[in-house]
């Protein structure tokens, strides 16, 4: 087992750049129930951020929102022009791949997503979760899916088990 770094606390956010931000919204907050704490911002011409985000001449909209323990910050930029987006980048590609975000009843997000009609790459098998004859429920289940752009999510619903720790 590793130790904690120094000065390290923890991961306080992730960032997820996007071309549509309503369209964003509605996967964050009415599929998966974010819900947004902090006003959302958006800039133009402010050489700080630019040197921040590492672009010159940057425009975008921007919100916070949180899932549990974790909060998603959510851009869409307006300047300086992307790449076209490729909606089915596959997840052994250099980079993040996809983040995981356990649930309470995977059953209950996969139908919601499905219902929106974003991708998910195979039904979750919940034949991996027994429960015993107490009412305690033992082991998890998990599937990725896709956001509205392409970004794998990955939703667990985990309970007690070996072979992974819920948070």
């Amino acid at each position: 087992m590793s130790r904690k770094l120094p000065g390290v606390l923890g991961v306080h956010h992730i960032g997820v750049s996007v071309p549509d931000l309503e369209r964003a919204r509605e996967f964050y907050l009415d599929i998966l129930g974010a819900v947004e704490e902090v006003a959302p911002l958006e800039w133009a011409d402010n050489p700080f951020i630019d040197k921040v985000v590492g672009l010159e001449d940057s425009a975008a909209r921007q919100f916070f929102c949180r899932l549990g323990n974790l909060q998603i910050e959510v851009f869409e930029y307006s300047a300086p022009p992307q790449q076209p987006l490729d909606t089915g980048r596959s997840v052994n590609e250099y980079g993040y791949t996809h983040i995981a975000l356990q649930v309470e009843d995977i059953a209950a997000v996969h139908d919601r997503i499905v219902a929106a009609g974003l991708p998910v790459h195979t039904p979750p098998e919940l034949s991996t979760i027994t429960t015993d004859t107490d009412g305690t429920k033992r082991g998890y289940a998990g599937t990725y899916c896709r956001d509205f752009f392409g970004n794998v999510f990955e939703i667990l619903e985990i309970h007690q088990t070996d072979e992974i720790l819920p948070i």
